[in-house]
């Protein structure tokens, strides 16, 4: 079960952290993948530690904010590896890091630098593999969000919980017009993960498991939701946050 050999993954985002994880899994269960990250060198490191694991992989260097640049880094990777038929829209934080900051705080100019990512990224992304996926019949998208877009927390993410509830609508409604083409479209919402110093002491005030999630959690999601045995389910959110109570 969970075979990816023959498919083509873009995994965005995916030079560190949890999209580093989830390209890991991909390569693991046999897809070929293109490790996305703002920074060309940063990709590269990771595809090379994905290439000396035993996997196939390279590395491209290229913002998901600009169309043209997603539409080119595709034609990119059917060149190199083929057409692309699994997506993770994994990037979501701005190039100059989080900006945490009361809405009525917040610069307008700063509004954009989330929705940019977490929306138009996507956006992006999808519309640049889509018609291709169309053509074969068959493709996975996956995007990752955040439980901040179902749960408030007075930390200063408002538009960033925004942003990424944008991304949660998009993929929820783009299900329903691309079911019949044998494409599915789910979102794997994250909670605490160990990507942060508090990290672990929150966890285990708040989840069920006591521990904060990590890239080998996000990247078996993520194989689940690209493999074959997941046809049938498309337009599902997961909660993937340890048992935290998030309503």
């Amino acid at each position: 079960m969970f075979d990816l050999t023959g498919h083509t993954a873009l995994v965005t985002g995916a030079g560190q952290g949890m999209g580093l994880g989830v390209a890991r899994a991909l390569a693991a269960q046999g897809a070929r993948v293109a490790v996305n990250d703002y920074y060309a060198e940063r990709a590269e490191k990771a595809a090379i530690q994905i290439r000396e694991a035993g996997g196939t992989a390279i590395g491209i260097g290229t913002d998901v904010t600009d169309l043209a640049s997603v539409r080119a880094m595709v034609a990119d990777i059917k060149r190199q590896l083929g057409p692309v038929d699994i997506l993770v829209n994994n990037a979501g934080v701005p190039v100059d890091g989080m900006k945490y900051a009361q809405f009525v705080e917040m610069p307008v100019e700063h509004w954009d630098l989330y929705i940019n990512i977490n929306l138009r990224g996507v956006m992006n992304c999808v519309q640049s593999v889509l018609p291709a996926m169309y053509e074969r019949g068959w493709g996975r998208i996956i995007t990752i969000s955040s439980e901040s877009w179902r749960l408030g927390v007075n930390m200063g993410l408002s538009l960033y919980a925004a942003s990424k509830a944008g991304a949660v609508g998009f993929m929820r409604q783009l299900s329903s017009e691309i079911g019949n083409r044998g494409v599915t479209a789910n979102c794997i919402s994250l909670g605490i993960m160990n990507n942060s110093p508090h990290a672990e002491a929150t966890a285990k005030k708040i989840t069920s498991v006591g521990r904060a999630g990590t890239p080998e959690d996000v990247g078996a999601a993520v194989v689940y939701f690209a493999s074959k045995e997941a046809a049938w389910v498309t337009g599902q959110v997961l909660p993937l946050n340890g048992g935290a109570c998030t309503g």
